[in-house]
């Protein structure tokens, strides 16, 4: 094993996982613990509420904050009901999202989604911000183009990202929503995401994740065949 295969797995050590699929959209709600202190985070609760209950009770993790990547509502649904659950702060997504975040109820009606509620997070996030979860700290990236507020989470020495849904595996996000842009979002995925390292693995909203890697060499909307 190389030093930095050695690194990276103790690195690993330190953390775990988990991914609870919800609402109809088969959103990722991702739940992400301290190994050590078993302190975890909620990253984007879009609905189900009790089933991202039971799995933080299966896990036996303690939730200390919920995380954004953005303000689409199969990603928001639940933040809400969820933060007044386990009586911890939102954080993200970048502010520029406010507007989504705003009409949370006339998006869920469009989908008929019942019991959620507009909301605004304890802390908006700008690029250049990090934040926490026991000792597990993440940068932020602002990458809009899918929506104007989506941010990326990255962990350094992890080599891990959760990129919302700027980047798909064999695809990236739509952009034809409220208030998004194509070139934007490339324009992030190359300018933000690609100089990250082919060696980091992303957890994504939809779907398996995959590499910045793999998505670099192989990704139609990446290598110009889209």
């Amino acid at each position: 094993m190389t030093e930095q295969n050695e690194t990276q797995a103790e690195a690993s050590a330190k953390a775990g996982a988990i991914i609870v699929p919800v609402t109809l959209f088969e959103q990722n709600c991702t739940i992400i613990w301290d190994e050590p202190s078993k302190k975890a985070v909620v990253i984007d609760p879009g609905g189900d509420v009790p089933k991202i209950l039971d799995a933080i009770k299966q896990t036996g993790v303690t939730v200390e904050k919920i995380w954004l990547t953005h303000g689409h509502i199969d990603h928001v649904g639940g933040a809400a009901e969820l933060r007044d659950a386990l009586k911890v702060p939102i954080e993200g997504p970048h502010v520029a999202d406010k507007f989504l975040l705003d009409n949370v109820v006339e998006s869920g009606a469009r989908f008929g989604m019942t019991g959620v509620r507009n909301f605004e997070p304890d802390r908006w996030l700008d690029e250049g911000d990090s934040v926490a979860i026991g000792d597990l700290q993440f940068e932020i990236y602002h990458c809009p183009g899918h929506s104007p507020g989506s941010v990326v989470f990255f962990n350094k020495d992890l080599r891990f990202a959760h990129v919302g849904d700027v980047l798909f595996a064999g695809s990236v996000g739509r952009t034809d929503l409220p208030g998004g842009s194509h070139a934007t979002l490339i324009d992030s995925i190359k300018t933000k995401l690609l100089p990250l390292g082919d060696d980091v693995g992303f957890i994504c909203g939809h779907g398996a994740g995959s590499s910045i890697g793999q998505e670099r060499m192989t990704n139609p909307f990446i290598t110009g065949e889209m």
